[in-house]
């Protein structure tokens, strides 16, 4: 068993997932890129880039991670809302495909990427599909992409440049249906002019447990009709099902006619569980369980509380609890808020778990320690 509190991750489930896709995605289908901010960790983008076409970063430093993994393999994609004038040649260089946000950006920077990168515009449908605005990539007055209607024949004739759309519209989404619906507006607002593009990336936020086949026929269509280069960049679809956040009880007291178990874990660990005010799935959870018991993060966060849950016995100090569908934007947004410690990380082969990277007081001081950091 790890030492705790640990992050866990299942190398065989990813290594299902990837197979699955690269089956669907035989012959015409999608080209695949891993959209590395959902898990960053360097270990995991070595072993992934071999299996798929590419990579997709949203910043510099990403991009830098990005290269390292591909080593000279793949594609290495990247769109933000937030490129910096500091930046931009050095993105160039790295970058095969660049995705400017607004009109304005790829004005002022698509010069800069001749000769080095394909550069593409990211596109907003002005189709909402999640049901709240803080996740909505389409919400009004979007930061998000050109909205579609700005790209009227007078806008995409100066587009000299542009040689790919990119648009990311939804969120852990089990049906393709948004993306039907997407692609019909986009081929009627731009229609024969899509043919003058040489790529289009269909953006992620869809499961790969949805019809896989029915993307894979949207992208033999775009290749037929448009000869478009078709690429899908899942990012928790590959991990998040396959990361696990391990935790062990370290005082257990009643509160107000409640059992409170108090957690060397926080959501501090987790940020979505506060964020998205949802709790995670529990492995030990029983629907018939005879105690009920609120777990709560180490912090002195009151509302540090992974939430109330339904266990077959009272936990005992020492108790490990398991959280399950936590692989993405797990330790990507993680914190030492109260000085705790991050997790480790670990790496299930199937048969042992492998401690990949750990955590200590020096990693906590160089953050806090006020020196800066060696040229």
């Amino acid at each position: 068993m790890p030492e705790t509190p640990a992050f866990v991750y299942d190398q065989t489930a990813i290594d299902r997932t990837l197979s699955t896709f690269e089956e669907a995605a035989a012959g015409s289908g999608p080209r695949l890129l891993y959209s590395v901010k959902s898990f960053p960790f360097l270990p995991l983008l070595r072993r992934i880039a071999p299996r798929v076409d590419g990579l997709s970063a949203s910043s510099l430093f990403e991009a830098r991670l990005c290269a390292e993994a591909l080593a000279g393999r793949g594609g290495l994609h990247i769109t933000t809302p937030g490129f910096r004038p500091g930046e931009i040649d050095e993105i160039g260089r790295l970058c095969d495909f660049v995705s400017f946000n607004s009109l304005e950006q790829f004005d002022r920077w698509s010069a800069r990427m001749e000769g080095t990168a394909s550069v593409g515009l990211r596109v907003n449908p002005q189709l909402s599909f999640a049901p709240d605005p803080r996740y909505d990539p389409c919400r009004p007055h979007s930061k998000l992409g050109v909205p579609l209607d700005r790209l009227v024949p007078a806008e995409v004739g100066r587009l000299e440049r542009l040689e790919g759309i990119h648009f990311h519209t939804v969120f852990d989404c089990a049906s393709f249906e948004p993306l039907a619906e997407i692609l019909a507006k986009l081929e009627n607002k731009l229609g024969e002019r899509l043919k003058r593009l040489r790529w289009l990336n269909l953006g992620g936020g869809y499961r790969l447990e949805g019809d896989l086949g029915r993307l894979a026929g949207f992208s033999t269509r775009l290749q037929r009709d448009y000869g478009l280069e078709v690429y899908f960049e899942p990012g928790k679809a590959v991990i998040g099902s396959a990361g696990y956040l391990v935790a062990s009880v370290i005082d257990v007291f009643n509160s107000g006619g409640k059992t409170v178990a108090v957690l060397d874990s926080s959501i501090n660990h987790h940020p979505e569980v506060f964020e998205y005010q949802r709790s995670p799935r529990l492995a030990e959870v029983c629907e018939e369980g005879r105690e009920t018991a609120i777990l709560a993060g180490g912090t002195c966060l009151a509302g540090d509380l992974f939430g109330e849950y339904a266990l077959p016995t009272r936990p005992r100090i020492g108790d490990r609890l398991v959280f399950e569908d936590v692989g993405a934007y797990t330790l990507v947004k993680a914190n030492r808020f109260n000085g705790h410690n991050l997790p480790s990380i670990y790496r299930w082969d199937g048969e042992a778990l492998h401690l990949e990277q750990s955590y200590g007081y020096e990693d906590y001081r160089r953050q806090w320690g006020g020196e800066p950091a060696a040229q």
